[in-house]
């Protein structure tokens, strides 16, 4: 099964966290993982631009039925606003945030609380997110140790 990556950050992101997220988005695909994201525009729609432009598969879990951004394959409408976060962070493997307000804060808490590993650029600078310096970091940190944890056997 392919890891399901979450991007997060906001709809209206600068003209820097949008090219950190194409590049992020670029480097999810070309590694094989799915891109999760809200669906929308800003830092959602940069990330699945990079996922697409590498031939790699998208899914936005969009607040309310509707359009979504031009490079979301996959569309799953929940007419749930903002409470379609859980859903998100709750699908994906690993969490991504790139920048982000208060919508990027709450999925980041959503995180925290389900235990997913949150990884940064550039984003709330709030214990238990892993900050990297760079769009490619970011994703190799992510991905390495989201592989070596399924490398794991289930202890549970």
């Amino acid at each position: 099964m392919k890891i399901q990556v979450a991007v997060i950050g906001s709809s209206e992101a600068t003209g820097e966290e949008l090219k950190a997220a194409y590049l992020i988005g670029s480097h999810i695909a070309i590694a094989g993982a799915v891109l999760l994201c809200g669906g929308r525009g800003g830092v959602m729609e940069a990330a699945a631009q990079g996922v697409s432009d590498q031939g790699g598969m998208t899914v936005g879990i969009l607040p309310g039925i509707g359009d979504a951004n031009p490079y979301v394959d996959i569309r799953i409408s929940t007419d749930m606003g903002n409470a379609r976060n859980v859903i998100l962070v709750l699908s994906s493997d690993v969490v991504i945030a790139i920048g982000g307000s208060y919508g990027t804060l709450s999925e980041i808490a959503i995180a925290k609380k389900v235990h997913r590993p949150i990884y940064g650029w550039k984003t709330w600078d709030i214990d238990g997110i892993i900050a990297c310096k760079t769009p490619e970091e970011t994703v190799s940190a992510a991905l390495a140790r989201e592989l070596s944890c399924k490398d794991t056997p289930d202890q549970s």
